[in-house]
């Protein structure tokens, strides 16, 4: 049975790269005959981000009242991105980026068939290394490691009307916030949450198509 599965995300949101390590154990979860095919589609967090993204430090403090606060949610952070193997570098990061640039990115590699290596490693590169993944130069170092050339791309307009109607479509499914799984374009799962869960829930898909 073959579950089409769209993982709608945000590169800068932790949860996402939680869900994905959770998702990604759920995986092993599923009978062996389970066919998966997954596209990654776009939701900013922060749709109205100026392009060279600002200063994250006056952004969460904005965002949550004061920088203590901040502190006290990255660090909860922290600990549940330890138990998924994710390193999580807030006490690094200088600046909250603009993501469309990075959706753009990953649209593209849709297009080549290299969308999850491309989604990893922006992961890894904006909380892992606290890179900025709103730079073009920290994009193209991406799209080099998943051997896409890029060089053109990231000048040009190429995919701009297809991610901001990939958003559009995202809220006319309901999406407020991510992640958010759509299964074959009925069942949902939202949030982060546990392997179990996620897999209890692409196996009923799983059984349902074999009836």
């Amino acid at each position: 049975m073959k579950l089409g599965i769209d993982i709608i995300s945000d590169v800068i949101c932790p949860w996402c790269f939680i869900g994905k390590r959770r998702f990604e154990k759920a995986l092993s979860l599923l009978p062996a005959e389970a066919d998966i095919v997954v596209n990654w589609r776009p939701f900013e967090l922060n749709p109205d981000m100026p392009l060279e993204g600002i200063d994250r430090k006056l952004y969460r403090t904005r965002k949550f009242g004061s920088w203590e606060r901040s502190q006290a949610l990255d660090a909860q952070l922290v600990e549940a991105g330890a138990g998924e193997g994710i390193r999580f570098a807030f006490d690094r990061m200088e600046r909250t980026p603009n993501t469309f640039e990075a959706h753009r990115l990953i649209w593209l590699a849709g297009e080549q068939g290299v969308q999850e290596a491309v989604v990893e490693s922006l992961f890894r590169a904006y909380f892992e290394k606290a890179l900025d993944v709103g730079n073009r130069e920290v994009l193209g170092s991406v799209a080099g490691s998943a051997g896409m050339d890029t060089r053109d791309f990231l000048k040009s307009e190429r995919g701009r009307q297809e991610v901001l109607a990939e958003e559009s479509w995202a809220r006319r499914q309901g999406v407020q916030g991510v992640p958010f799984f759509l299964i074959n374009h009925s069942a949902v799962i939202s949030g982060a949450q546990s392997p179990e869960q996620i897999a209890a829930t692409l196996n009923a898909n799983v059984t349902l198509g074999a009836q």
